[in-house]
């Protein structure tokens, strides 16, 4: 399916965004591993997500959806089956990261796979570290590469430093803490941290000093919950751009503000753009509010480098159609690990920005963009990765003529309701797919 974008008009406009995808993996797997019934409103229906409860189905978990709200009747840390199938994750990273190190405490076999993107992506990242623990694990390519199999059970805790900053990374070990005496993880900098939040709300205690994460003694068992997930900030980010550079505003309700996350309103306020929020609380243990984004001057350049890094990595590819507009030499260093995703986003945000006339530049860690572009249709390769698709996609409707967007339903991998909000804000003709 490809996407044709047009030039979208200047907006006014108030969204409801789809619930937070990282936040929907886990507490899928959490209220899995509770005892009870535990209920989720306000979830991400993105095709990951569905994924995650697809597998967990295929290990004996009960997942129903009724209306607005998944129900899991728990089985407890180790009430999981044995799968008598291979364990598909399909293009979910977070699915098979995580929940290897849930498998690697169970005492059974299992095999995940997945598709051609996700089986280019490192799992030595995961693999080490459990196995330090005692589960016996093997990948493709010495231990780096999908598919995995994995003999669970006798693991035992560990203190583990991490070789690169990875939310990912971190959530695996600490899943697979739940079957030992306790393990401590220790970060180069903080990411997001979703899951000890998740892990305290469910009953147990997690203590945090200096980088360093503390799961100690968990051996009660998990209590089921009845959650409520936030707007997901990230999805969020692509329409925040929107405001920025279509103008004059737009405003967002109820999104998640978890601070290892909300990197992207920090840049856009040194963007020169005012961003407000209103309306704050806490649900579920995550912070939310209303995020509102006003524009009426020229953006002024960036550099985003170092520890701001993990704080928007999945938000770097919209943040360079930003910088497209803004007023001078703008500057992403330090993010090559958005090679590592589902495609190199690096040359797919480069490639795609140059063809609609932007000056963007390659560099091994990132890109250098020289503003203020204007911006032309062009026809565009998605890479089959959702964040590129929708950057280009936001880049169209700010472009004079059409752009075509080349394999465009990947956005359903994480914001399948993408189209439906830029038709509501931008009108019908705005985005159109099947072209």
């Amino acid at each position: 399916m490809n996407l044709r974008i047009r030039n979208c008009p200047m907006v006014d406009a108030e969204l409801e965004i789809g619930g937070d995808k990282s936040i929907t993996h886990r507490a899928l797997m959490l209220g899995a591993l509770a005892e009870g019934r535990t209920e989720i409103k306000g979830y991400s229906r993105c095709r990951d997500c569905r994924t995650t409860m697809k597998v967990l189905r295929n290990l004996g978990v009960s997942i129903e959806e009724e209306d607005d709200k998944i129900i899991i009747q728990g089985n407890g840390r180790y009430g999981f089956s044995e799968p008598e199938d291979l364990l598909d994750c399909e293009n979910s990273g977070t699915t098979m990261r995580l929940l290897s190190g849930i498998l690697s405490g169970q005492k059974f076999y299992s095999v995940l796979i997945g598709d051609n993107s996700l089986r280019k992506r490192p799992m030595d990242r995961i693999i080490i570290p459990l196995q330090r623990m005692g589960a016996q694990i093997m990948a493709r390519n010495h231990n780096r590469f999908p598919p995995i199999s994995i003999r669970g059970g006798n693991l035992k805790g560990i203190r583990y430093e991490l070789p690169v900053a990875s939310a990912q990374v971190k959530s695996s070990i600490l899943l697979a803490g739940l079957y030992t005496d306790g393990v401590i993880v220790k970060e180069p900098s903080p990411t997001r941290d979703h899951t000890e939040r998740l892990l305290n709300l469910f009953g147990l205690r997690l203590l945090e000093k200096e980088n360093e994460i503390v799961l100690d003694k968990p051996s009660r068992e998990l209590k089921s919950q009845h959650l409520i997930i936030p707007g997901d900030i990230s999805s969020a980010s692509f329409f925040m751009v929107m405001g920025a550079i279509v103008g004059p505003r737009i405003r967002l309700m109820n999104v998640g503000l978890n601070p290892t996350r909300t990197g992207i309103i920090d840049i856009l306020k040194k963007m020169g753009l005012k961003v407000v929020i209103e309306n704050r609380k806490e649900v579920c243990n995550e912070p939310v509010g209303d995020i509102l984004v006003e524009t009426d001057r020229r953006l002024n350049p960036i550099t985003v480098s170092g520890s701001m890094i993990p704080k928007l990595i999945d938000e770097l590819p919209v943040l360079a159609v930003a910088a497209t507009q803004a007023d001078g030499i703008s500057v992403i260093k330090d993010a090559k690990e958005l090679r590592l995703k589902e495609t190199d986003r690096i040359k797919a945000i480069v490639q795609g920005l140059r063809a609609m006339n932007a000056r963007i530049q390659e560099t091994p860690d990132g890109f250098v963009i020289e503003g203020p572009n204007r911006l032309r249709g062009a026809r565009c390769n998605s890479f089959g990765d959702h964040r590129i698709a929708m950057s280009l996609a936001v880049a169209g409707l700010c472009a004079e003529g059409e752009t075509t967007i080349e394999d465009g339903e990947c956005i359903n991998i994480s914001f399948p309701e993408f189209m439906t909000n830029v038709k509501r804000i931008c009108g019908e003709a705005a985005i159109e797919d099947n072209v």
